[in-house]
């Protein structure tokens, strides 16, 4: 349990980085291909299938989190950031609200911050571990 809980919070961190990264460099591949004579209108379909990839990673990850941590606040801070980068993602591919772009960097940095606040502060050794304290 106390490795899962430690390579949850790490890969939800990873995950959510990633999702930064993502999302920073959307704007310049659109400019790549915008500068490209045989380009198309829309990034490539792997492009946009990282989004469903990155969610469905940190989704496990949070599951993961949520299950061991004793920080009453913190789970619901996570599923709540998540919900958060879901529903802007998904308002991004059906164009229902027109958002400003970095938008969507408030919740991919919130769940960056709760994973390392978790790992931080929810440390787990041999003879305690944040589980089994109240």
């Amino acid at each position: 349990m106390i490795v899962l809980k430690q390579k949850a919070d790490i890969l939800g961190t990873l995950a959510s980085s990633l999702c930064l990264v993502h999302c920073m460099a959307t704007p310049f591949l659109f400019m790549a291909q915008a500068g490209s004579v045989f380009c198309c209108e829309d990034p490539p379909a792997w492009w946009k299938f990282m989004d469903y990839l990155i969610l469905a990673i940190s989704f496990v990850a949070i599951q993961w989190s949520t299950k061991t941590t004793t920080i009453k606040w913190l789970a619901p801070a996570l599923w709540l950031s998540w919900l958060v980068l879901s529903a802007i993602l998904l308002n991004e591919k059906l164009e229902l609200i027109a958002l400003p772009e970095p938008v969507v960097y408030i919740p991919a940095i919130a769940l960056v911050s709760l994973h390392l606040y978790n790992r931080k502060h929810c440390k787990c050794n041999v003879d305690k571990c944040c589980v089994n304290n109240g």
